[in-house]
């Protein structure tokens, strides 16, 4: 009988240890992960009367007909690489590309048909 006890007693020991260590480094809800740089995306007016999605990673972030004027917007890096894709939405076409970890200026423009992705470091300061 007292042989079960301790038994229990080591078993309930081992069990509290395990979950200590289990959970001793969790990261905190609080902090979250900020990367630094900006992607500033900007297309040309190449593009007017189309429609197209532009995607970083799984995030849509345009997707609209354009007009005749070029639009430009920037957005900051959130994840350690990060991928372009630009999709033209009438023939459905993904052109994909693969963005510089510290943040750019990417212009992209349509000629003959095709979408042509040109990225440049990004040197000004963030407006936001």
């Amino acid at each position: 009988m007292i042989g079960n006890g301790i038994l229990a007693f080591g078993v309930f020991f081992v069990i509290c240890l395990f979950l200590y260590l289990a959970f001793r480094n969790q990261p905190n809800e609080k902090t979250k992960q900020a990367f630094e740089g900006f992607y500033t995306i900007e297309l040309a007016e190449s593009f007017a009367n189309d429609s197209i999605s532009v995607y970083i990673n799984d995030s849509l972030l345009f997707n609209k007909t354009l007009q005749a004027t070029a639009e430009k917007f920037q957005i900051r890096r959130f994840a350690e690489e990060n991928m372009l894709m630009v999709v033209d939405n009438s023939n459905e076409e993904i052109t994909p590309f693969n963005l510089n970890p510290k943040g750019s200026l990417v212009r992209i423009d349509k000629r003959n048909g095709k979408i042509f992705i040109e990225e440049t470091e990004n040197k000004q300061i963030p407006s936001l």
